[in-house]
């Protein structure tokens, strides 16, 4: 493994903690083979889980993480992964561009701290398939309104163990304040929205 690659996987963990369990609690959920993940930065806990995951990221540090391919291998063993058996791409792009990836071939699309992901990556996430996304810059409360999505669950986090929860789900996505929500108030204020109950993060369905 390259020095670098080392430096940047130990600097992304120390950062953002092992999301291992996050993504397990989600394969405990629904089921998943492929993966994308725009806005991946080095975070490559999603291939820990899952044999076919996509990253994307514009960060020219992030790509030379990725071309380390023994390095993301040897990362993959330490986690009880075969490389051999997991399919890890990374495509070197500002996610809001054209992809060269095809419409409908991904299970899970995946927005953590990115901004709105859902909006310009939909497109790739199959009829019935989920979008993982957390409060942070907004995308959550975008994909809530958006009529290609239903929410299925929300992720819970206790003592540092993650979970999916599916009922009561009427009770979340309600605003603290008596504001009308639009794409518009999202993309100005680039933040999330206070809501009633704050779960780690919310689970949607593509229906349409």
């Amino acid at each position: 493994m390259l020095e670098p690659t080392r430096e940047l996987w130990e600097q992304q963990n120390r950062l953002v903690g092992d999301r291992t369990g996050l993504f397990d609690a989600i394969s405990d959920a629904v089921h998943v083979s492929t993966a994308l993940y725009p806005g991946s930065y080095v975070d490559i806990t999603p291939s820990f889980t899952w044999p076919s995951v996509t990253y994307v990221d514009v960060d020219r540090r992030a790509e030379r993480f990725f071309a380390d391919e023994a390095g993301v291998g040897e990362l993959l063993v330490e986690h009880g992964v075969d490389p051999d058996l997991h399919a890890v791409r990374f495509i070197q792009a500002d996610y809001t561009d054209d992809l060269d990836i095809r419409d409908g071939s991904f299970d899970l699309l995946v927005s953590l701290y990115a901004g709105f992901i859902s909006e310009h990556c939909t497109r790739h996430l199959r009829h019935g398939g989920f979008l993982l996304v957390n409060p942070s810059h907004g995308d959550a409360a975008a994909a809530s309104l958006n009529a290609q999505y239903r929410l299925h669950g929300v992720v819970v986090s206790r003592a540092g163990r993650y979970s999916v929860r599916t009922d009561a789900l009427d009770t979340y996505l309600v605003s603290k304040r008596d504001v009308e929500l639009t794409l518009e108030l999202l993309h100005k204020t680039g933040r999330g929205v206070a809501y009633t109950k704050s779960p780690f993060a919310y689970l949607f369905e593509r229906v349409a």
